[in-house]
């Protein structure tokens, strides 16, 4: 029937075009698994009908056909004109398979299709479902039921409705009611019945569920039968729930995706906190669980009706069921927030949202009059399960995203539109109320002239019309913020230099010159300027502010006035009072004196400043007394408020930021020491070496000028005092930063030894302090109890203690073997027994024992002595030694008596142990025995254990060799080493006399036991004991092992809480963000060969030779045979898991799972399992394993947010895309418990119209496909709002589980033995310590990627330092540490009541993760720091990427610094809390700048000192010459080349880890390989992304790409990535060093001189030349050619519209103005400021020129400028005659340039013949006029759109084109010169690679590509970079 009438429609439908493109798409692809996963978004229904087609495809293929036929139906109904993305090609893609199935496919049940469906659903549910939930496990039965409802739906199209008979229809019913109960589920199977699953049977887990489930007395909705009839409330039908979810989603609409996802949570969460509370294990939740999770969760919105000052609307009547009442509420929020979409951003929108719901919860259930309205309340259902999305979170989020389009891309000024934190902040006053309930849409916050989007606007279209206000902070672009923010620390060091300046101007320059009176009164002088310091921070508050005042309370704003106001009459009072107490004023005293009148008192001036000082005063007292402080912030009674009101506005959040006293004691202590000494260093350093030079200048009278000058009559040579002060001042201001550098690193270093950090650093403190390692693992990492130590014996501790470490430790070493750190061979070594044995001492790791038995034979052997006594001491000597021999003897005993089957053989062996024992016993061993013959029994021991260890497949043979050396070990025995062996023989001989031969003993043995797992381990064991020499000493060999090995040892004598039972611990769960990233390299990608012929694969062979040869030993071991697919698979794996992949991060994650179910089997295993080991308890399938991994899944979840995963599995024309999706479905399907989240789009018709929804989903692997678990609708696309990482992070948040939450980036890596100590960290969260519980838990990061090159090495290094020494002096005395993007851990129920764990606002938070920390430590938080956990860590490796990388963060801290987290840290934090928070954030970036700016600013005073000729007259001044006075004050400002101090935290924490030879060892060999270019290179890339992030914008995230940096990178991409921020500024300062060179005349006999620009001329050659130093290849001959062929051709293309940067000089130089296109005015004004700098080159330089004859006149100068343009004008000329006149006028055009040509000579002649023009003077001129038309091309960049109109742009581009030129040109000369040395190159490689080369590398080989043949030429098995 169905295959008669498909044909014709199908038929119908052979006009759709395009088939052949898509079937050539798909040909190469699984045809299985292409139409089920690669259905179009709008057809998503018919994704199950074809999985169902594909699954029985082998079973019944005529069935499939009769699915996809059905599949094909359905989506030309859902889409007949074919007009959804991607339908037509599906579409025909699916007709074409379904024609060719037609054909091919057979009924085999039936002989038509009907019946044959019928037959064959009839027995797939008699096969499947009818015993399936006796025999299945409930995810299996979940896909059963699927399947057969898919089948049902299928047989409905194809059977009339009269032929389906009764059975069938009983079958289809039960499979509808089955299917409600087995649902695809997460972690819990609710409804799943038959077997049931093991976590379903625990107690806390069915508490939870039965009172949850307890909806007694709750009123129940009802569904209203009839709209349209009257008084229809009162009818209708009741709605059944099953728990108190349910009840809430039938009043409100909650989606079923998010009412399941959260009951699963709620279940969770309070199994997890009930079983802590538990005393036994009943079944009824504990009362205090739920209390618990109430006033966690609910602690922020209290707290917002406390500061609102409204009742909060949880609300319990006397009488009723608390706990369930609880449960509503709780169950309430979770649901707003699992479906509130972006508004999970906006904590307070959340707790507005959910203080009207509750209040509608509380009329629904106590009462139906609306308290406030008088509304009567009707218990009707919501209408649909979208309700609550599409009334309460959609209308906000369109404002939300009204409010992005506005963003421009980031482009737009913050000032122009809201972002998260403004709409969130509407919700901190009482007007959020006038939203009403339901939210009015018409209210103000929803309405203004912008309208709202519709679903068919085109999505990049931005609003327009008058934005709303900004909320109660502006982030304008202007560098102010920094003093606005932290105006006490600047307004300090203002005071603090003036008083300094003041005391050292005094005649004796001494510090006792304050206490004189007049010195005294003018340091008082500071509080006038603190008076103007105050006036310009109330003004600034004012002005920045402005945009938001519209927002802003009365109050608020009448303070700013006030202030202002307040500021304004101490900026008058102050100076005229300080006037009026000067006896004879002069200059400005003077004048104020005037103003002053007859108040001329000294007293006046004294009482003003101490009641000006009197609120600093009271600040100081309150200082010491945090407590109250705290108090009176937290408080919301009026009166407390009104009292605080002057001093600190009130605000939601940063109220009560004070530590206790202890704390504040120690960071207080810390900064005090810290600024006496920066002070004390400033006062004799920089600021008293410098005022007697001054004097001495300012008392030169200068009137021969070389140049115009238009101050001639400027008293005291200001001009040049100016220019010698303001370095000084600079260095001044930011060489606190370099003293912060020094206390961090001795504090930090301090308590690292403290808290017994790099204790055990090497192998050799390992082995000396072993024996304390299981005691130390057993404390910290095994819970006890008091029952337990009572239980056992010291002894039997002690062996259980062994036991249990030993698990730990070999799955340990297993882990390591399997990651490939280690041999077979060494992994034995490290081994500790997993068998159980008898053995009487503790049998530790072979590599303990290493060489013990052969040095104790050789004792034995030599030993001269007679006494027992004598030897044994030598031997209990060592106590390794001593184990050894005794582990020796025993296991000997025990293998041999076991091998053994005859009675007579083992009464042998027993009666020679005997003997052995009794001579010890009564010291006569010596005597009894021969130790001569110890050395040849050795050697025959050594043959026997390798005979019984070798492989024979003749067991004949194998027996024979075994039984021959057996008997030859015995007769060494009792002949050679035993005095009466003989005895002992004829003893048993008589004994047993039907042995007539000696020689036939020995022979029956038990060959069967050499297969026994057990005994071989024993075997391998004592052979490694008799066997090891020396060499065992340095295993493991691989350093990453050695460095695991000790931390992990290092950490159990660390100070860490104490291990709770695994089923007490808190849960958690992991969350990765991934976008795009590297999953899992394919075989391609590792043999894609670079231009150099080299492939990843053999690099990384290169990298990692000794992991290459571990892997290649496993995978070509014989017992495993893998095939060769296999091992190629394999082999991607060791790639990618040495890369940055996300497959590397999934491993490490999953290894908690693997931990956890160990701890739980180390708990719950029986004394007598534990030896057993662990292996053999994960290779059974007892209800043991099931416990574990049930306990480890309620334990542990792992969400991987694979934002565009959606969007991947549909791709078919990106084969990346295509890999990416299979990958991560292999991880799916390899870790059952990994989860994946990810944003589906799909495209549904609605109303004849095309629309796109948006729904979180969450997946999980199944058996061949993925299969979903939740899927929730969202308002919108998510990630247009915000920055990409937070908002992929949000969506994905509602998924994860537990009360902590790890976040892990995508290039972050784990290790089996850290995850053991996780429950130990976690139990950090419950610490009481402190008044503020922690709310985030820093852990230290070990960075992997170190051993690629150089660079990586600097890198790790660096990171290091700050993941390890920083932040632990952040953390702990300093108090501010935050979150960095590390794996830390969030208090979960903390964070997402809250905001999250990051912020997303677009642009200003391009640096999310900082302002988590900035978040939780606002809202009354403590971030905390941990290091005896580390977490694996990747960083950039090429130079390029770290740039990137470099960039990518001063863009974030550059918005930072603009940011309100960053005002309110800067403003509510104490004085000293706020110096470390200023100089660990955004104060570092700012130091960095002005480190920059100091040069500049040193170089630009000696110019103008210089040509002016001030130099000159003052050096030929007789009192400056003697003294050298201008020379001490020009060397002062070198001091801030003591920036390389910052480099100290690095070397202290390598020597508290690795020993401070090692570290000094590394700082040489780092400068050695020019660290200090590096790091100077970087110091550019801060300071100019830092500056112009924040006068322009343009801050963006920035790809770094995170793959093996084995390729050169050409000329051109250096080129585009540093021409602006060290090219340009380089050039610049070359040009000031020339200059400086050519005309001072300052140092000419002075080293000090070289000293000075020597630092310079480094920094410039750093920044001119790094890029290419560290450049593979860089200084290749070819390669420079190669370059210099691709430069000009990307200077030369032309740019345009889709034009690529990479492509053309036009596109790139169009796009490095794009900051300029989008700046605001100030912005413009501030640039072009700036650019005036590179005037004074020509105005210096014009008036030195010969022609110029001294003249001193402006017409000089004048005359310059006329040069210059009239050269500027001949250009245009000629670049306009090549365009007009060369291809149609030729000989025109030639004639024209030949006028010019001759114009030009002849104009030169007469300047050289009679203006007296020489040769110098034209270099000069060059020098002159290049800065100038630099900056005219500058400020035609700035106005841009002036230019545009005056139709110069044109030549303003080619003014550019010819800079730029000019610019390669000069830095690619040198690199070319070097080029030509072919040492260079060589020496270079040597430089990049040093550490490769140190462990036996040899990447010049890589790097210049030279194989003994063409890859191509060679076959598979001899290329090196194949198997």
């Amino acid at each position: 029937m169905a295959s008669t009438s498909a044909v014709p429609q199908r038929s119908q439908s052979r006009g759709i075009g395009r088939a052949q493109t898509m079937m050539f798409d798909w040909q190469n692809e699984d045809s299985s698994a292409m139409d089920s996963e690669l259905v179009p978004s709008s057809l998503a229904v018919i994704a199950p009908i074809l999985r169902v087609a594909n699954e029985i495809e082998e079973d019944n293929p005529r069935v499939a056909y009769l699915c996809r036929f059905h599949a094909f139906e359905k989506a030309h109904r859902m889409d007949p004109t074919s007009s959804g993305r991607g339908v037509r090609q599906f579409k025909t893609y699916l007709l074409h398979r379904l024609e060719k199935e037609e054909e091919e496919t057979r009924p085999q049940l039936a002989r038509n299709d009907p019946k044959e469906i019928l037959l064959y659903y009839q027995k797939y549910y008699e096969d499947n479902i009818r015993e399936g939930p006796h025999t299945k496990k409930p995810e299996e039965m979940a896909k059963i039921l699927q399947f057969a409802t898919v089948l049902y739906d299928v047989l409905k199209t194809v059977v009339p409705a009269t032929k389906v008979d009764e059975q069938t229809h009983r079958y289809a019913e039960d499979v509808k009611r089955k299917r409600e109960q087995y649902e695809h589920y997460n972690i819990l199977p609710l409804y799943a019945t038959g077997a049931r699953s093991t976590i379903m049977e625990f107690p806390e887990i069915k508490a939870a569920i039965r009172a949850l489930r307890n909806v007694q007395n709750l009123p129940m909705s009802r569904v209203r039968e009839a709209s349209n009839v009257p008084h229809a409330s009162s009818g209708g039908k009741d709605i059944s729930v099953f728990d108190i979810l349910d009840w809430l989603s039938s009043h409100f609409g909650f989606q079923k995706g998010n009412v399941a996802n959260q009951r699963e949570h709620l279940i969770l969460l309070l199994a997890n906190m009930d079983v802590r509370n538990k005393k036994s294990d009943n079944f009824v939740m504990s009362s205090g669980t739920v209390e618990k999770l109430k006033d966690k969760t609910f602690k922020n919105y209290i707290s917002w009706c406390k500061y609102l000052r409204c009742e909060s609307n949880i609300r319990i009547p006397v009488g009723s069921d608390r706990q369930q009442i609880h449960l509503i509420y709780i169950g309430l929020y979770l649901l707003i927030w699992g479906e509130a979409s972006n508004i999970r951003f906006m904590p307070e929108c959340l707790c507005y949202i959910f203080h009207n719901m509750a209040n509608e919860v509380y009329g629904v259930l106590f009462g139906n009059v609306h308290s406030v309205s008088g509304d009567t309340y009707h218990g009707d259902a919501a209408p649909d399960d979208e309700a609550f999305l599409r009334k309460v979170i959609t209308p906000i989020y369109q404002v939300l995203r009204k409010e992005a389009k506005r963003n421009k891309m980031g482009k737009a000024s913050h000032s122009r539109w809201r972002n998260y934190d403004d709409l969130n902040e509407y919700f901190w006053s009482k007007r959020c109320f006038k939203l009403k309930w339901p939210m009015d849409l018409k209210v103000d916050f929803f309405v203004n002239s912008d309208q709202i989007l519709t679903a068919n606007e085109r999505t990049n279209q931005v609003p327009t019309g008058k934005s709303k206000p900004k909320t109660n902070f502006v982030e304008a672009r202007t560098f102010w913020h920094l003093y606005r923010s932290f105006d006490r620390m600047w307004i300090f060091f203002t005071m603090a230099f003036q008083a300094m300046v003041i005391v050292a101007w005094s005649p004796s320059g001494s510090l006792v010159a304050f206490f004189e009176e007049d010195v005294f009164r003018r340091v008082t002088s500071i509080f006038i300027t603190q008076a103007f310091l105050n006036f310009l921070q109330a003004a600034l508050d004012i002005i920045l502010s402005f945009n938001a005042w519209r927002s802003l309370k009365f109050t608020q704003i009448l303070r700013y006035i006030l202030k202002f106001a307040v500021a304004t009459v101490w900026a008058v009072v102050l100076p005229i009072g300080y006037a009026s107490s000067v006896l004879n004023p002069t200059g400005l005293v003077k004048l104020f004196s005037n103003w002053a009148g007859n108040w001329r008192s000294q007293s006046f001036y004294n009482y003003a400043v101490a009641i000006y000082l009197l609120p600093n005063i009271l600040a100081v007292i309150v200082f010491f007394l945090p407590f109250l402080r705290r108090t009176m912030e937290r408080s919301n009674w009026r009166i407390v408020t009104l009292f605080m009101w002057w001093a600190q506005p009130k605000l939601y959040v940063g109220r009560g930021l004070h530590e206790s006293i202890f704390s504040l004691l120690k960071y207080t202590l810390f900064w005090i020491m810290l600024l006496i000494s920066k002070l004390a260093f400033s006062y004799y350093v920089e600021i008293l070496p410098l005022v007697g030079p001054t004097k001495l200048i300012m008392d030169v009278h200068v009137v021969n000028y070389e140049w115009h000058e238009f101050f001639p009559n400027a008293t005291h040579n200001i001009g040049v005092v100016i220019a010698i002060w303001t370095p000084i001042i600079l260095v001044y201001f930011m060489d606190a930063q370099i003293w912060y550098s020094i206390f961090s690193t001795l504090f930090g270093g301090i308590h690292g030894a403290l808290s017994h950090l790099g204790e055990i650093r090497t192998l050799g403190m390992l082995r000396s302090r072993f024996e304390a390692v299981p005691l130390a693992f057993c404390d910290r990492l095994v819970p006890s109890s008091k029952e337990d130590k009572r239980k056992y014996t010291d002894e039997a501790i002690h062996r259980k203690n062994i036991a249990n470490f030993s698990q730990v430790w070999n799955e340990f070493i297993e882990s390591m073997r399997k990651e490939d750190l280690l041999s077979n061979e060494e992994r034995d070594l490290l081994l500790v027994p997993y068998s159980s044995s008898k053995i009487s001492v503790v049998q530790w790791p072979p590599f303990l024992l290493a060489s013990k038995i052969p040095i104790a034979l050789d004792m034995a052997k030599d030993f001269k002595g007679k006494e027992d006594a004598d030897l044994f001491k030598k031997i209990k000597n060592d106590d390794y030694m001593y184990s050894a021999v005794i582990e020796c003897y025993e296991t000997l005993r025990d293998i041999i008596y076991g091998l053994l089957e005859d009675e007579a053989d083992r009464l042998i062996v027993r009666q020679i142990c005997n003997e052995v024992d009794t001579s010890i016993q009564q010291l006569r061993f010596l005597n009894e025995f021969r130790m001569s013959g110890m050395p040849s029994l050795s050697d025959k021991l050594e043959k026997f254990l390798k005979v019984l260890q070798s492989e024979n497949e003749n067991a004949d043979i194998y027996k024979s060799q075994i039984i021959n050396v057996l008997q030859d070990i015995i007769e060494i025995i009792t002949q050679d080493i035993m005095v009466n062996g003989n005895e002992i023989l004829e003893r048993v001989h008589v004994q047993h006399s039907e042995y007539e031969k000696k020689e036939q003993r020995f022979e029956k043995i038990n060959i069967y036991l050499t297969q026994n797992q057990s005994w071989k381990e024993k075997v391998v064991r004592l052979c490694l004991l008799l066997t090891v020499k020396e060499s065992a000493i340095n295993v493991p060999t691989n350093l990453d092992a050695r460095r695991r090995i000790t931390f992990f040892a290092n950490s159990l004598f660390m100070n860490m809480p104490s291990a709770p039972k695994v089923r007490d611990m808190l849960s958690f769960s992991v969350l990765t963000p991934y976008y795009k990233e590297d999953v899992l390299y394919s075989v391609e990608e590792l043999n894609k060969e670079n231009e150099d012929g080299i492939s990843i694969l053999f690099y990384l062979q290169k990298i990692y030779p000794d992991e290459w040869a571990n892997f290649k030993h496993r995978i070509d071991d014989p017992k495993l045979n893998y095939s060769k697919e296999m091992k190629m698979d394999l082999t991607r794996h060791w790639v990618s898991y040495r890369g940055q992949t996300l497959s590397r991060t999934v491993r490490g994650m999953m290894y908690y799972k693997r931990a956890i179910e160990l701890q739980c089997f180390l708990e719950t295993a029986e004394e007598s399992e534990i030896p057993g080991g662990y292996r053999t308890f994960e290779s059974s399938g007892d209800d043991e394993k099931a416990f574990a991994q049930a306990l480890a899944d309620m334990k542990f979840t792992y969400v991987v947010s694979c934002q565009v995963y959606g969007a991947q599995k549909k791709s078919v024309d990106d084969p990346r895309d295509r890999s990416c999706y299979s990958n991560i479905l292999n991880l799916m399907l390899t870790y059952p418990s990994l989860r994946v989240a990810y944003i589906d789009e799909r495209e549904e018709t609605v109303n004849g119209k095309s629309q796109k929804f948006y729904y979180s989903v969450l997946l999980k692997g199944g058996d061949k496909f993925d299969e979903e678990i939740y899927r929730i609708k969202l308002p919108g696309p998510p990630t247009e709002i915000g920055e990409g990482k937070p908002e992929n992070q949000n969506h994905a948040i509602i998924f994860t589980r537990g009360e902590a939450l790890q976040t892990i980036d995508m290039n972050q890596d784990n290790y089996f033995e850290e995850a053991f100590k996780m429950r130990n960290v976690l139990k950090e969260f419950l610490d009481s310590s402190s008044r503020r519980d922690p709310t985030i838990l820093g852990l230290r990061e070990h960075i992997f990627t170190g051993s690629v090159s150089s660079l990586a090495w600097f890198m790790s290094n660096q990171e290091t330092s700050f993941v390890t020494i920083g932040q632990r002096i952040l953390a702990n005395p300093l108090r501010v540490r935050f979150h960095y993007g590390h794996p830390d851990i969030f208090d979960r129920i903390f964070h997402i009541t809250r905001g999250g764990i990051s912020k997303a606002s677009k642009t200003i938070n391009l640096s999310e993760d900082i302002f988590a920390g900035y978040n939780s430590t606002l809202r009354g938080g403590r971030v905390t720091h941990h290091e005896y956990i580390q977490v694996g860590k990747g960083r950039d490796v090429g130079m390029n990427q770290i740039s990137s990388f470099e960039a990518k963060v001063a863009n974030g801290n550059g918005e930072q610094t603009l940011s309100r987290d960053v005002y309110r840290l800067g403003r509510r934090f104490d004085f000293y809390r706020m110096l470390s928070f200023y100089f660990t954030t955004v104060g570092f970036y700012f130091s960095s700048m002005v480190t920059v700016l100091t040069v500049y600013v040193f170089l630009y005073g000696r110019i103008y000192m210089v040509m002016s000729g001030l130099e000159r007259n003052i050096l030929e001044s007789p009192s400056i010459n003697h003294t050298k006075a201008l020379e001490e004050a020009l060397a002062a400002p070198t001091v801030f080349q003591l920036g390389l101090l910052l480099v100290l935290p690095m070397v202290m924490e390598i020597g508290l880890e690795k020993g401070f030879r090692t570290a000094l060892g590394d700082f040489i060999i780092m400068q050695l390989q020019l660290a200090s270019v590096f790091f100077t290179f970087q110091l550019g890339t801060k300071a100019h992304y830092f500056g112009r992030t924040i006068l322009h914008g343009g801050a963006k995230y920035r790809a770094t790409g995170r793959g093996f940096v084995v390729f050169h990178a050409k000329f051109a991409e250096n080129y585009r990535l540093y021409s602006r921020s060290h090219f340009v500024k380089g050039l610049e300062l070359v040009i000031l060093l020339v200059l400086y060179e050519v005309y001072g005349n300052s140092y000419r006999s002075s080293n000090l001189y070289l000293f000075i620009t020597f630092s310079i001329w480094f920094l410039v050659g750093s920044w001119l030349f790094a890029p290419s130093v560290f450049n593979p290849s860089g200084f290749d001959w070819q390669k420079t050619v190669d370059d210099w062929t691709d430069w000009k051709r990307w200077m030369g293309n032309r740019g345009g519209i889709g034009i690529q940067t990479d492509k053309s000089w036009e596109s790139w130089w169009d796009g490095e103005q794009e900051h300029l296109k989008h700046t605001n005015i100030r912005g413009r004004i501030f640039e072009i400021i700036l650019v005036f700098r590179f005037f004074i080159y020509q105005y210096g330089i014009v008036y030195h020129l010969d022609i110029a004859h001294h003249s001193k006149s402006l017409l000089v100068y004048g005359l310059s400028w006329i040069v210059l343009l009239s050269a500027l004008l001949v250009l245009k000329m000629v670049s306009m005659g090549r365009r007009k006149f060369s291809t149609d006028f030729q000989l025109m055009f030639r004639i024209l340039k030949a006028l010019l040509f001759l114009g030009f000579v002849s104009v030169m002649t007469v300047l050289f013949v009679v203006c007296g023009l020489t040769i110098s003077d034209l270099f000069a001129c060059l020098l002159a006029f290049l800065p100038s038309g630099w900056a005219l091309l500058l400020i035609g960049q700035v106005c841009r759109p002036l230019f545009k109109r005056l139709a110069l742009w044109e030549s303003v581009k080619e003014l550019a084109r010819a800079y730029e030129y000019i610019m390669g040109l000069v830095i690619f000369t040198p690199i070319a010169i070097l080029s030509w040395f072919p040492f260079v190159s060589e020496f270079q490689t040597r430089l990049l690679f040093n550490q490769a080369f140190s462990r036996g590398l040899q990447i010049s080989m890589i790097l210049a590509g030279r194989k003994d043949k063409p890859a191509e030429e060679r076959p598979d098995k001899e290329r090196p970079d194949r198997i």
